[in-house]
């Protein structure tokens, strides 16, 4: 899979908050096309080295198509607001290895609920040129009310007055997860996309799977 370049990642924090706010005027947001594959990717640490992996599935079926792993020395500090920088890189490198672009993708992390409006899904979002969705275990930005607490109840994420995400119960009496539109996808498709993937469990089955490859 080919993807653009859009920027170095052997940068300062400075020059990494310059590329946010760069990027942040290229981000798209509307109802993507029709999905037929779907993407999950997720990052482990084992000494200093991260482990990437990308999982490609059938949508909405869920059947695994194709996995692709990379792993690489961690060459940027923990940073919040910054964990693109860190990740990025090992996850590129297992995206370059599909054969199969996927229609969308789902992230461990945030979209446009960031600081600076760029999160994992947003940023690579927009290195891949895929409709991304960040989907996170807790909140980074913003603020919100506490949603209903059957499954598909959710709540607004609030933040400077404009939504940049939901807050999502996936099933009944469940912590929520946060739900948020990265590049090329608006927040309604988001929230839909996400709990087609739910099955048994708060997370998203397509993540939960990932992360498990990650811890190998």
């Amino acid at each position: 899979m080919k993807f653009r370049k859009l920027h170095p990642w052997d940068v300062s924090i400075a020059e990494a908050r310059k590329i946010q706010l760069r990027l942040r005027q290229r981000l798209v947001h509307k109802p993507p096309g029709k999905i037929s594959t779907i993407a999950a990717c997720d990052v482990g640490y084992i000494d200093g080295i991260a482990h990437g992996v990308v999982v490609v599935f059938s949508y909405p079926e869920l059947k695994e198509k194709e996995k692709a792993e990379a792993k690489a020395k961690v060459r940027f500090p923990y940073v919040p607001g910054f964990l693109t920088f860190r990740e990025g890189p090992i996850m590129l490198q297992a995206f370059a290895k599909l054969k199969t672009k996927p229609d969308a993708i789902l992230f461990d992390g945030q979209g446009i609920a960031h600081p600076r409006g760029m999160g994992e899904a947003a940023h690579l979002g927009l290195w891949l040129d895929i409709p991304s969705i960040g989907c996170a275990k807790s909140k980074l930005y913003g603020e919100f009310k506490e949603p209903g607490k059957k499954k598909r109840s959710y709540s607004y994420l609030m933040a400077e007055g404009k939504r940049v995400g939901a807050v999502l119960r996936t099933k009944d009496g469940t912590k929520p997860i946060f739900i948020s539109a990265g590049h090329k996808v608006d927040l309604k498709s988001s929230i839909k996309i996400v709990m087609n993937c739910v099955t048994k469990y708060r997370i998203p089955e397509p993540l939960r799977y990932a992360h498990q490859q990650t811890q190998k």
